[in-house]
């Protein structure tokens, strides 16, 4: 999952410039309603995660990327034939925690376990709904959406620069504390914390005992 912005361009060793990727944004978006729409008319849980998510909470990004549902494991079977029956293709991949689907030439994810955590019915619970290039469905909460960026960093993956859009844009959503009390023993995520401190972004965290 990519939640950044698109630089404008990209230079070569030679100093020409070559052009960004064609801008996929409605595609991508939709896919993601096509999707969700018979997510909403089979009554199974599940909420918007991902670029598309940040999206619709107004972070300002071209989507180049798939799209991304949380859902939970016990449904994946279900939600599968109903997909299959609206005539969106799905497959199985090597990995054990998503299934893929096929829309308007996109690829959907949806995730039974997100950043290692698995998708619970309290987590979906707190999604909001919110309107996805006019089309409404539960996208899941600021709080809980950087919460995933933030348990998806390590020292192979702690690419600040695209989860800051997202802190910055919601950052009177989220709610900060608990996500401190989360991570305080993670050393990436409580770096990243600490930068937002640093950058004014969020206040400085309560000076302990």
């Amino acid at each position: 999952m990519d939640s950044g912005p698109v630089e404008p361009l990209l230079g070569t060793a030679r100093g020409s410039a070559r052009p960004l990727p064609p801008d996929r944004t409605q595609a991508i978006l939709e896919a993601t309603k096509h999707v969700a729409a018979r997510l909403k008319s089979a009554g199974y849980p599940f909420a918007l995660v991902g670029s598309v998510a940040a999206y619709a909470h107004g972070v300002p990004a071209k989507l180049q990327h798939d799209a991304d549902f949380c859902i939970l494991r016990e449904d994946a079977e279900a939600v599968t034939e109903a997909l299959e029956a609206a005539g969106i293709e799905v497959s199985v991949p090597p990995e054990d925690w998503l299934i893929k689907a096929h829309s308007h030439g996109e690829e959907i994810d949806l995730i039974f376990e997100l950043a290692r955590q698995p998708v619970t019915r309290e987590l979906l619970s707190r999604a909001e709904t919110l309107p996805v290039d006019s089309v409404h469905m539960p996208v899941l909460s600021a709080t809980d959406l950087m919460n995933s960026q933030l348990y998806a960093f390590s020292e192979h993956h702690c690419d600040f620069g695209t989860v800051l859009p997202i802190a910055r844009t919601l950052r009177e959503k989220i709610d900060w504390k608990r996500l401190r009390r989360e991570h305080q023993d993670s050393p990436m995520p409580d770096a990243f914390l600490y930068l937002l401190e640093r950058m004014d972004v969020i206040e400085p965290r309560e000076a302990g005992p």
